[in-house]
């Protein structure tokens, strides 16, 4: 049964065709993927879908009485609130209850009346039906799952970072238990550990989901069914991942071979049309020029742009270029144990270890960027550091990309940067659009292109892949593997890295100061 009809969907955003009279269903037991390109719209179709945006044209048809759950990155947390509090908002109406029950028996104590007994014997028959009295180990569960514990329930709502805010909310979310969720890059802030056991609960969800994600082995495990979103179309897919893709590069196959044949019958019936409309044969060539007016022509295929991503190397002769002492990092009180590392010239690190441990504190104190609590980072002559941060913060969000990087090298003409710009698979309109306006993916893809403009022997990659198409991902891969300096990186990803390329895993969890 359908709990969700789209129809003759149209939406352009400001030069680019999201999608033209696109139409799909989605059915009570499919767990959903949707997959495509940074920018091909699957952000804006979740948000057409709750009603944040309304289309150009289409319809959105829910069933009724549908309870629908919305990954909202931006909700509202009070002040001084704490984690645990937050949690418990999920069970509000129960909580609500609970309270009329006990104010019943406080005033039947003073005015005895069987009527309100009988009501308060209803609510506690309600309560007992939503299991009420394991709801603090229900919190606790997926507290528990996507690593809230180790902060503490009490821990206050307005002193959590981005990705711990993105947690808590996420939590709610699934305590909640709706009908349908629409979750949007859900994993970006979850380390492996808490990623399985997410991909554990929605694999037994009983509900529908729509999740958008660009973590590949994430939806493999999680989906039954696939939205492609591209070259402003939307394709449903039954079954998993893979069989989509196989699925979609067989359509597309089949679709290419009867574009072909369909040009080839085009040319040669136009090349007939040419040789004989003025000549004995002109009935038959007029004829047939009013038939190839009334043919369908298909589209040409769409030709993506692929990414091609070169990271520039200044030289450096010494051999340690980073010698880590005893390394304190944090910002009251220590997050962990001293650290004792070095980083060869050529060496590739893989910082691992849950969301929130330390692992980007640490890497913003060998930078410089936060003072050490203690010990020492000797850093080698002549270093010179590439910086990936994770946040996606501008200046001026309302530059372009194009004049971000004019700014950044005032030096460089124009010509150089759009071609830089195009190397991470930007488009001309994509560089000309403002930051703010861009999906997460684009703006990840001009953070790339500023390190591709600035030489360094030491890559500091702190979660590069959030937001990133597969194709971009692979790119992205490869020029950091070709890069001939150090790298020092943090992924959640565990199919972005490997032992083919990575020399050294320092697991940062098993340093933490609890």
């Amino acid at each position: 049964m359908s709990i969700l009809t789209v129809s003759g969907l149209s939406q352009r955003f400001v030069d680019k065709q999201l999608y033209q009279d696109a139409s799909f269903q989605v059915n009570k037991e499919d767990h959903l993927g949707v997959v495509g390109q940074n920018g091909a719209g699957k952000s804006t179709l979740i948000k057409i879908l709750t009603g944040q945006l309304t289309p150009d044209e289409g319809k959105i048809t829910w069933q009724r009485h549908i309870k629908v759950g919305y990954l909202d990155q931006y909700a509202n947390l009070t002040p001084g609130q704490t984690i645990g509090d937050f949690l418990k908002t999920a069970f509000e109406e129960l909580y609500r209850e609970e309270a009329k029950i006990n104010k019943i028996y406080e005033d039947y104590a003073t005015n005895p009346d069987d009527e309100m007994l009988a009501k308060a014997g209803e609510l506690q028959q309600d309560l007992e039906a939503h299991d009420f009295y394991d709801l603090d180990t229900r919190i606790e569960t997926v507290a528990s799952g996507l690593g809230l514990l180790t902060l503490g329930l009490d821990h206050p709502v307005d002193q959590l970072s981005g990705g711990q805010r993105s947690k808590i909310i996420l939590a709610k979310l699934l305590l909640q238990s709706p009908d349908m969720l629409l979750l949007d890059e859900p994993t970006n802030y979850l380390d492996k550990g808490h990623i399985d056991w997410l991909s554990d609960w929605l694999q037994n969800f009983e509900g529908a989901f729509i999740v958008i994600s660009h973590d590949y082995d994430f939806l493999q495990r999680i989906t039954n069914a696939i939205l492609d979103v591209e070259f402003a179309t939307i394709t449903k897919y039954t079954g998993s991942l893979k069989q989509a893709m196989r699925q979609k590069a067989a359509n597309a196959e089949t679709y290419l071979k009867a574009f072909h044949k369909q040009q080839e019958t085009i040319k040669k019936t136009e090349a007939y049309i040419r040789k004989f409309k003025a000549g004995s044969r002109s009935k038959s060539a007029k004829s047939r020029e009013k038939q190839l007016a009334r043919v369908e022509r298909l589209t040409p295929p769409g030709n993506r742009a692929h990414a091609h991503i070169e990271f520039p190397f200044v030289e450096q002769n010494s051999q340690v270029l980073l010698d880590v002492n005893d390394l304190l990092v944090g910002y009251d009180k220590p997050l962990l144990s001293p650290l004792n590392f070095t980083v060869s010239k050529d060496e590739t690190i893989a910082l691992e270890g849950f969301n929130g441990v330390g692992k980007s504190t640490l890497l913003k104190t060998i930078l410089g960027l936060l003072p050490s609590l203690g010990g020492t980072v000797d850093v080698a002559q002549n270093v010179v550091f590439g910086y990936f941060e994770q946040e996606l913060n501008w200046r001026v969000p309302k530059q372009t990309p194009l004049q971000f990087m004019m700014q950044e090298y005032p030096g460089v003409n124009q010509r150089t940067l759009r071609q830089v710009l195009s190397r991470t698979a930007l488009t001309r309109e994509e560089a000309d659009k403002p930051l703010s306006l861009l999906s997460g993916g684009e703006q990840s893809k001009v953070k790339i292109a500023d390190l591709m403009m600035q030489p360094a022997n030491i890559l500091i990659m702190d979660e590069p892949t959030n937001h990133l198409d597969d194709d971009t991902k692979d790119a992205l891969r490869r020029g950091l593997q070709e890069f001939p300096g150090a790298v020092i990186l943090v992924s959640h990803e565990d199919g972005f890295y490997d032992d083919s390329w990575v020399d050294t895993y320092i697991n940062v969890e098993d340093l933490r100061v609890d």
